[in-house]
């Protein structure tokens, strides 16, 4: 008998990838407020990739919670994979309160939807911006995370706090992942990828922010997924309980210098950079320690980042 999942978000990039993943095995039920935030033709055409027998799709908000219920009630969910969010570090010093709103009361109606009827294991995305401006080599999840640095950062770490409550209160198992800089095919318009890509290809000027010396932990979502998907492996077996909180990366960094020089060799054209101070929210490194993955699941070997950003060209010139 296949499990009953739901996923929320799961027209936006990461949940589309889930998504597919999980329809090899399971009865997915996917909610999507298709917001404008970025281009809805977008996310139908996601959607339309996701069309299966086993796959149900509601155009929902999560903060309706009337109908987030109906949908617990009506498919039996028995898990929970949470990404639907207000996305974007730099949107937040613009609209705070959409944060707060989405990402804050919208996951409580989720938590209390899952605490009502009994869900088994609530799987939640949170942010590898909550560690703010460490000065870390690497960040772990051990690491303290209260200097936020952005208003999307204080959602995370509040999702995070909120989890933990819930399964002090109501013994609801719940597992974090902290996403670092995951990108691939069907990516997000507004990421860094995909406005070096089209601005190179258009010979327009590309930003650099932090003079290009920002240091990021890449994440391919192929790899992102995979992660995911073992640590949901381990959860069905009851290996993975109470609350827990995931680095999602495979732990290697690079300069965002790096990233545009890869780029450019890719697409075998030069960029016109444009040298920018540090913006205000953004953080100058954010390098994964994975060490506390590998005591659950093994670290395949991942995807090479001049192969990952090839096959994120290859989409978008077929794509736009």
């Amino acid at each position: 008998m296949r499990n009953n999942i739901l996923v929320t978000g799961c027209a936006g990039f990461i949940g589309y990838h889930l998504t597919k993943n999980l329809l090899k095995n399971y009865n997915v039920v996917g909610i999507d407020n298709l917001n404008n935030y970025y281009s809805i033709k977008l996310k139908k055409d996601r959607l339309f990739n996701l069309k299966s027998a086993n796959f149900k799709f509601y155009k929902i908000s999560i903060l309706n919670k009337k109908k987030l219920n109906k949908i617990f009630l009506d498919n039996n969910i028995q898990y929970v994979f949470h990404l639907a969010a207000q996305a974007g570090v730099r949107f937040s010093l613009k609209k705070p309160s959409l944060y707060l709103k989405n990402n804050i009361e919208g996951f409580l109606n989720i938590l209390e939807s899952c605490r009502e009827f009994k869900i088994k294991h609530l799987i939640y995305a949170s942010s590898s911006s909550v560690y703010g401006n460490s000065q870390k080599k690497k960040l772990s999840v051990f690491d303290i995370t209260n200097n936020p640095n952005s208003i999307y950062a204080v959602t995370k770490k509040t999702n995070e706090l909120m989890a933990k409550c819930y399964f002090n209160l109501f013994k609801l198992n719940s597992t974090g992942l902290r996403f670092f800089t995951v990108y691939g095919p069907f990516g997000r318009p507004d990421m860094s990828l995909n406005n070096f890509v089209k601005n190179i290809i258009k010979d327009k000027n590309i930003n650099l922010f932090n003079n290009g010396d920002h240091v990021r932990s890449f994440t391919y979502i192929d790899d992102a997924i995979n992660q995911i998907r073992q640590i949901f492996i381990k959860i069905l077996n009851n290996k993975i309980k109470r609350f827990h909180v995931f680095n999602v990366s495979d732990g290697k960094s690079y300069t965002l210098k790096k990233y545009v020089s890869v780029i450019e060799n890719i697409l075998e054209k030069k960029s016109k950079k444009r040298l920018m101070p540090l913006q205000r929210g953004d953080v100058k490194k954010t390098v994964a320690d994975i060490a506390y993955n590998k005591k659950f699941y093994s670290i395949k070997k991942t995807t090479d980042i001049k192969f990952g950003i090839q096959r994120f060209i290859d989409w978008f010139k077929k794509y736009y």
